[in-house]
C-alpha cells in the first residue's frame, strides 16, 4: 500500500493529464476567473506540501551525500539552488515557529510569495520582542494576506510593531535601522574594471540613503519630459581599508558634495530629496525618518527609504534636502529650506577660522570637511559662524552617532567619548 502523499501526487498527475489538451479559449470569462483563482489556491497548497516534504528530507540528502535537502532537490529536479534553499529556509521557519502561517499556506489562504514575505518580516523583528507580540504580529499579517499582495505585505511587515506593540515600535525600529545603516557603511564598495574595448565596468554597493540621492540626481538627466542637455563609520583606519571600500566611500562623499542647483530641473524644481520625520522623532535619541527620491530604483517595495533620526540630522547639516517635520495626523509643522545650509561665503569664513577638522587630534584639511551645526538645526540651531564648525566626514558621522558623546573643549576642538 503506497503512502497517501504518493497517492495524492498520482491523482494530481492523472487530473492534469486529463486537461493537457483542453483549449481554454472557449471557457467563459467567469469560468476562467474561477479556474485561475482555484489554481492559485491549489498551487499554494502544493507548494506547502512540497516544502513540508523538503524540510523533512534530511535522510534523502544524507543517502545521496548532499549537504542538505535543497542541494539534493536542485540537482535531482533540475531547479535553481537559490530557490530550493529559500524553500528549505521557509519550511524550517514554518515547522518551528510560524504554525499559523503554515496553516494558511496549507489551506490555500496565502500564496508562497506571501508566506515568504510574512516569514521574512516576522524573522526580522527584534530579539527582545516577546512570544505574545510575535504571535499577534503573525496573526495580523496572515489575516491581511486575504487582502494584500506580497509587496503591500512587505510594507505592513516593516511597520507591524506599530500595530501590535506601539509602545516599543519606534525604539525597536530605530535600533534596527541603526544596525542596518552601520552595516551598509561597512559594506560600501565601488570597483572599476577596464573591459579592453574602450569601456569600463562599474560595480558597487552603497547605503540606501546615498543611492536615493544618486538616483534622484540621475533622474534629472533621464526624465523623459526634459529635452536632452549638453574614513569609515565603524572606526577602521582609512589606510587599512580595501581599495574598493575606500573608493565606495569616496563616491558617497562625492554624492553628498554635489551642488544640486547645477543639475537639470527635475519635476519642476532643482533636484530635491525630501526627508519626512515626526517632531518627537526629530528630538529623540532613537527615532526614524523617511527619505523620498530616486523613484526608479528597482528592487524596493516602496518609493521611500527608512533611515534613523540621527542620519536625518546628519544629512540636514550638509545635504540639499528638504526636511518635512510632521506633527499629529501627519500635518506639516515645518518645511525646511536650503537657507539653513551654510553659504559658500560662510564656508570660506569657517575654513579661514578652523583650517582643518576640529575633532581633537584630526588634521584633515578644511577643504575636505563638512560644515556642522554645533547646536543641531533640528533643535533650533542657527546657520551662523558662531554655531558652525568644520568636521571631516569620519567625525561628522561620529557626532551624529548615538554611541558617542561629543564634548566641546575650551580651545574649540571636539573630543569624542564612547558611551558605556
Amino acid at each position: 500500500m503506497s503512502h497517501p502523499v504518493l497517492d495524492a501526487a498520482g491523482a494530481i498527475d492523472v487530473a492534469l493529464k486529463s486537461v493537457a489538451d483542453v483549449n481554454p479559449t472557449f471557457m467563459s470569462p467567469d469560468d476562467k476567473a474561477t479556474a485561475l483563482r482555484e489554481l492559485a489556491r491549489i498551487d499554494a497548497r502544493l507548494s506547502e506540501l512540497r516544502i513540508r516534504l523538503l524540510t523533512d528530507a534530511t535522510d534523502v540528502a544524507e543517502r545521496a551525500g548532499a549537504h542538505d535537502p535543497a542541494e539534493w532537490l536542485a540537482a535531482s529536479a533540475h531547479t535553481r539552488l537559490e530557490d530550493a534553499r529559500a524553500d528549505l529556509a521557509l519550511g524550517t521557519a514554518l515547522d518551528r515557529r510560524w504554525t499559523l502561517l503554515a496553516r494558511a499556506l496549507r489551506d490555500g489562504d496565502a500564496t508562497l510569495a506571501q508566506a515568504q514575505v510574512i516569514a521574512r518580516a516576522l524573522g526580522a523583528l527584534p530579539r527582545e520582542v516577546g512570544a505574545e507580540i510575535l504571535s499577534q504580529a503573525e496573526e495580523v499579517l496572515v489575516a491581511h494576506a486575504a487582502r494584500f499582495g506580497p509587496r503591500q505585505l512587505a510594507r505592513l511587515g516593516r511597520r507591524i510593531l506599530t500595530v501590535v506593540a506601539p509602545e516599543i515600535a519606534e525604539e525597536a525600529e530605530a535600533r534596527r535601522l541603526a544596525a542596518l545603516e552601520a552595516e551598509a557603511h561597512h559594506r560600501t564598495r565601488l570597483t572599476m574594471r577596464r573591459n579592453g574595448d574602450g569601456t569600463t565596468r562599474f560595480a558597487g554597493v552603497i547605503p540606501d540613503a546615498l543611492a536615493t540621492r544618486w538616483a534622484t540626481y540621475l533622474e534629472a538627466f533621464t526624465n523623459p519630459r526634459k529635452a536632452a542637455a549638453p574614513g569609515d563609520r565603524d572606526g577602521d583606519p582609512v589606510d587599512r581599508l580595501p581599495y574598493p571600500r575606500r573608493l565606495g566611500q569616496a563616491w558617497c562623499r562625492f554624492l553628498e558634495a554635489v551642488e544640486p542647483g547645477r543639475l537639470p530641473l527635475h519635476g519642476g524644481d532643482a533636484t530635491t530629496v525630501i526627508v519626512t520625520i515626526s517632531l518627537d522623532a526629530l528630538r529623540s535619541e532613537l527615532g526614524t525618518a523617511q527619505l523620498w527620491g530616486g523613484g526608479t530604483v528597482p528592487g524596493g517595495d516602496t518609493p521611500e527609504v527608512a533611515i534613523t533620526a540621527a542620519e536625518a540630522r546628519r544629512l540636514a547639516c550638509t545635504a540639499h534636502l528638504v526636511p518635512a517635520v510632521l506633527g499629529g495626523s501627519s500635518e506639516v509643522l515645518d518645511l525646511g529650506r536650503s537657507q539653513r545650509l551654510f553659504t559658500a561665503a560662510q564656508r570660506k569664513a569657517l575654513l579661514l577660522r578652523d583650517r582643518h577638522c576640529r575633532a581633537e587630534g584630526c588634521d584633515i584639511p578644511g577643504t575636505w570637511c563638512e560644515a556642522h551645526h554645533w547646536l543641531p538645526w533640528s533643535a533650533g540651531g542657527r546657520t551662523d559662524l558662531a554655531d558652525g564648525i568644520l568636521l571631516c566626514h569620519h567625525h561628522h558621522q561620529r557626532v551624529h552617532d548615538g554611541r558617542y558623546r561629543a564634548e566641546r573643549l575650551p580651545d574649540g576642538d571636539v573630543r569624542f567619548v564612547r558611551r558605556t
